[in-house]
């Protein structure tokens, strides 16, 4: 529907900015659900972060995503931030109160668990222990939801393990750190695993990682979603384990701060998955071991 001066405004705030598919995401529900409003992308320099995050509340805005590499600036530049973000070290979404106050929270974790429950759900993150492959600021935002959900122990395993352990010693909760080189080890008996890395997404180094001592039983996601079955899901789903590819966290994040600023909840599902990655320029293959899941 047109937008008129009535309109909502929300956006998305990094730099750069053109690589977002946060604009398709929101734009699709705008359109689908006939809302008057517009959600734009805001190429931000990070030197201005705490200027444009407060001027956004001033011009009207109702909210903003915030992604790489504003997420730690955005905490600080917020006028106040939850428990959540706070925990986590990062805002991710931003929304203004009438008077242009400005309220950071993150729903990557959210986005994460509603992810894996969106295939399986009835999954129970309580139901044993958890390998998470990465320290690094997503890492820190699975490991948080985790241990909110439940997880017995969550094993973290890391390239430059200094990182993981510094991530145990941040966080209250049943952390323990793992040498990199033991990770093909660190598979017995758990529930979940978890590869937060760069690595096995296009353009970067393959994730080296053997299976052999993972159970059938568990669960293999990966938040990378180009390519959209990377090779650890592949070798996952060959094996009969579980699996969950990484394009439903980014749906799915999305939804608490759509619902906050537009006034409607949104809906995850296969008409929005296909459009989001059709603008990424990836197909959905019909042997996709994710294809019912989730800036």
């Amino acid at each position: 529907m047109p937008i008129t001066g009535n309109a909502r405004l929300a956006g998305v705030m990094a730099w750069p900015v053109g690589h977002s598919l946060s604009p398709r995401l929101h734009n699709h529900w705008l359109n689908t659900m006939g809302i008057d409003g517009a959600y734009v992308p805001l190429p931000v320099r990070p030197a201005d972060v705490e200027q444009a995050i407060s001027m956004a509340g001033r011009m009207g805005f109702r909210g903003l995503n915030v992604t790489v590499p504003h997420k730690e600036a955005a905490l600080k530049a917020v006028d106040e931030a939850d428990d959540l973000a706070t925990r986590i070290g990062a805002v991710n979404t931003i929304i203004y109160d009438t008077g242009g106050r400005s309220h950071g929270t993150n729903t990557d974790g959210f986005g994460f668990m509603e992810n894996i429950r969106h295939k399986y759900t009835d999954w129970n993150f309580a139901d044993g222990p958890a390998v998470v492959l990465g320290a690094g600021g997503a890492a820190r935002a699975v490991v948080v939801a985790l241990i909110d959900a439940g997880a017995p122990k969550i094993l973290i395993c890391n390239r430059t393990h200094e990182r993981a352990v510094n991530l145990v010693n941040d966080l209250d909760g049943p952390l323990e750190a793992a040498p990199w080189e033991d990770r093909h080890d660190a598979l017995h008996n758990i529930n979940l695993l978890v590869n937060t890395t760069t690595l096995g997404m296009t353009g970067k180094d393959p994730l080296e990682i053997s299976l052999d001592s993972l159970p059938e039983y568990s669960c293999v996601t990966d938040i990378v979603y180009a390519p959209l079955e990377t090779r650890l899901l592949r070798a996952a789903h060959s094996r009969g384990n579980p699996t969950v590819d990484g394009i439903g966290m980014l749906l799915h994040q999305a939804r608490p701060g759509f619902e906050a600023w537009f006034g409607q909840a949104p809906v995850v599902d296969d008409v929005l998955r296909l459009h989001v990655l059709a603008g990424a320029g990836l197909s959905d293959p019909g042997s996709d071991p994710g294809s019912d899941s989730g800036s």
